[in-house]
């Protein structure tokens, strides 16, 4: 039975300053968000980890290589776990698309046509390409325990195939920066074993 890790990136300048980046180049990891990922690197340790795939977006990325060099791990990029292309809406203020659009993430999980109208990836093809690297891991990797460095709704996308999240639910859950998020696999089949897994330090900290 291995485990595919689901690793959401550090904190970024885009979640400090409430900019919807989607697949904006140069939008790096801020202070707080390396001192993440090196707690989580140190975390992974314990797990036995034999591969990692990344996003190639570079917040992603960064978390990815820092992870790596600590377990001593090359990292391969896979695009399949890049942020979703949010269309219009990308270099958006949060505020600013919602007080233009109405809840656009509440769209998305419900898989309103005004989201594609507006050129941002649907939640369906989201699903898609995160399942098709699954596959990929647990064909090239089996029973062994292998790390995915990804953004929020990718994450959110493995979770729905699994567990019955309504549109609602999947809006108020956040997949905290730096988080490990773990499935095991089986024959084919998935169980979530840890939402949200971070080091015993962050919990003091409001993540």
């Amino acid at each position: 039975m291995g485990q595919i890790i689901f690793l959401r990136h550090g904190q970024a300048k885009n979640n400090t300053d409430r900019i919807l980046a989607g697949r904006t180049e140069g939008v790096p990891l801020t202070e707080t968000g390396i001192k993440q990922a090196e707690h989580t690197a140190e975390l992974l340790e314990h797990m036995n980890v034999s591969a990692i795939y990344s996003s190639p977006i570079q917040r992603a990325k960064h978390t990815a290589e820092i992870v790596g060099k600590h377990n001593s791990i090359d990292v391969t990029v896979d695009e399949r776990l890049i942020e979703l292309d949010m269309g219009k809406f990308t270099g958006m203020p949060y505020d600013e698309i919602f007080t233009s659009h109405g809840n656009v993430f509440m769209k998305f999980y419900n898989g309103e046509l005004e989201i594609a109208h507006n050129g941002v990836e649907t939640f369906d093809q989201v699903k898609k390409r995160v399942l098709g690297i699954v596959d990929h891991v647990t064909e090239n990797h089996p029973d062994e325990n292998v790390v995915l460095v990804t953004h929020m709704d990718p994450i959110k996308a493995m979770l729905s195939t699994i567990v019955d999240l309504s549109p609602v639910n999947l809006f108020e859950l956040i997949i905290a920066n730096a988080s490990l998020n773990i499935f095991r696999e089986k024959e084919q089949k998935f169980s979530l074993s840890g939402l949200n897994v971070m080091h015993p330090s962050r919990f003091d900290q409001g993540w």
